[in-house]
C-alpha cells in the first residue's frame, strides 16, 4: 500500500529564535537590515519563516511597552 504524503508526515524541523533581533522593513536606524548577514539572508530566502509579535499586548505587557527576554521566553514556554 502506498503512503500518501501529507503535511502531517514526520520531517526534520528546526525552530530558530533570534532573541533581540527585531524585524522592520525600515532601513533607517535598523542595524539588522544594514548589516552584512549572508547566512541569515540565505535562510530567509530558502526556507519557510514567520515573524512573531513580541511586544505589548501580544506578550502580556501593557500596550505601549516594548518586549523583553522574560516576556518572550515565558510565552514560548507556554506555547503562545
Amino acid at each position: 500500500m502506498r503512503k500518501n504524503k501529507t503535511s502531517l508526515e514526520k520531517k526534520p524541523f528546526l525552530l530558530v529564535i533570534l532573541d533581540g533581533w527585531g524585524f522592520s522593513k525600515n532601513q533607517k536606524g535598523n542595524a539588522a537590515a544594514q548589516a552584512s548577514v549572508p547566512c541569515y539572508n540565505r535562510l530567509w530566502a530558502k526556507y519557510p519563516h514567520t515573524v512573531l509579535a513580541a511586544a505589548g499586548l501580544a506578550v502580556g505587557l501593557p500596550k505601549w511597552q516594548i518586549g523583553n527576554s522574560e516576556a518572550g521566553h515565558m510565552n514560548i514556554g507556554a506555547g503562545r
